[in-house]
């Protein structure tokens, strides 16, 4: 034993932690289609906002036919289902690179109060499908001020 101290490295150094997250990161964010957790297939976001008398939901579902939506409420759970069909490729041509993504999407929120189902409407323009879904009577009342006594 010659008596010298050496620094104590769990995990083998600085350089071997880079090495391993480099790693995990390339793998992470790998350019290989389909290996990134969540392009396990598409979901369309959801924006969702509140006025004196209503809810709003709009979401972007640009490329799918309004024929091929199916919108349903049960209780207070909104679903939206469809498809995005993929397009046909061309004879010739060949892709360098393909990021939109295509098949079935189904998502579903809980509105955050009652709704009147039988006025509902929907539109879709421009790729985005907006909801309206008046407030029930019930969701409408104001609250009451209790006394502290």
């Amino acid at each position: 034993m010659t008596g010298e101290l050496k620094p104590w490295r769990p995990f083998g150094g600085i350089s071997s932690f880079r090495r391993d997250m480099d790693h995990f990161w390339d793998r992470f964010f790998s350019v290989d289609p389909g290996t990134r957790p969540w392009e396990k297939g598409w979901v369309p976001s959801f924006d969702v906002s509140e006025t004196k008398d209503k809810l709003i939901v709009k979401t972007e579902i640009a490329g799918v036919d309004p024929k091929e939506i199916d919108i349903k409420i049960s209780g207070d759970v909104l679903t939206i289902k469809g498809a995005k069909k993929e397009e046909k490729e061309e004879k010739d041509e060949s892709f360098h690179l393909m990021e939109r993504r295509y098949g079935a999407f189904s998502r579903s929120i809980q509105l955050p109060m009652e709704v009147s189902e039988k006025k509902i409407k929907a539109t879709y323009k421009n790729g985005v499908l907006k909801i309206t879904l008046p407030k029930s009577e019930k969701s409408k009342a104001k609250a009451t001020k209790i006394a502290i006594e």
